[in-house]
C-alpha cells in the first residue's frame, strides 16, 4: 500500500550533476520526514539529507553540504534530491525513506519505516 519509487539515477562523470526523485503513494509527504540515505559496495548505509515537517528543517552530512540539495513538490507529492559537481566517492545506490513521527535522530536508519528500492548513481572518474 505504501510505496516510494526512486528514479533518476544513472551513470555521470565527476563533476557532473544528478536529479534523483522519490514518489510516494499511499502516504502524503507533507505528513512525514522525507529523507536520503545512500550504500556504497561493502559499506554501510548512511544518511545524506533529511526534510522535516513543517516545522523542522533541512540537515546533510558534511561532505555533501554545498554540492546535494533536497527538497518537496507537495502537489507531486515527491521529494527531490539535487546532486552537483558529483564526485567518485558518491557511486552508491541511493534510497530515500520516510516516517511520521518527529524524532532527533533523524540520520539514524531506525528512525524511518518505510524506504524506497533504490536507484543507482555511478560517478566515474
Amino acid at each position: 500500500q505504501v510505496q516510494l519509487v526512486e528514479s533518476g539515477g544513472g551513470l555521470v562523470q565527476a563533476g557532473g550533476s544528478v536529479r534523483l526523485s522519490c514518489t510516494a503513494s499511499g502516504l502524503t509527504i507533507t505528513d512525514y520526514r522525507v529523507a536520503w540515505f545512500r550504500q556504497a559496495p561493502g559499506k554501510e548505509r548512511e544518511f545524506v539529507a533529511v526534510l522535516n515537517r513543517s516545522g523542522g528543517g533541512i540537515y546533510y552530512r558534511d561532505s555533501v553540504k554545498g554540492r546535494f540539495t533536497i527538497s518537496r513538490d507537495d502537489a507531486k507529492n515527491t521529494v527531490w534530491l539535487q546532486m552537483n559537481s558529483l564526485k567518485p566517492e558518491d557511486t552508491a545506490v541511493y534510497y530515500c525513506a520516510a516516517d511520521p513521527r518527529r524524532l532527533v535522530q533523524f540520520s539514524s536508519r531506525a528512525s524511518y519505516n518505510y524506504w524506497g528500492q533504490g536507484t543507482q548513481v555511478t560517478v566515474s572518474s
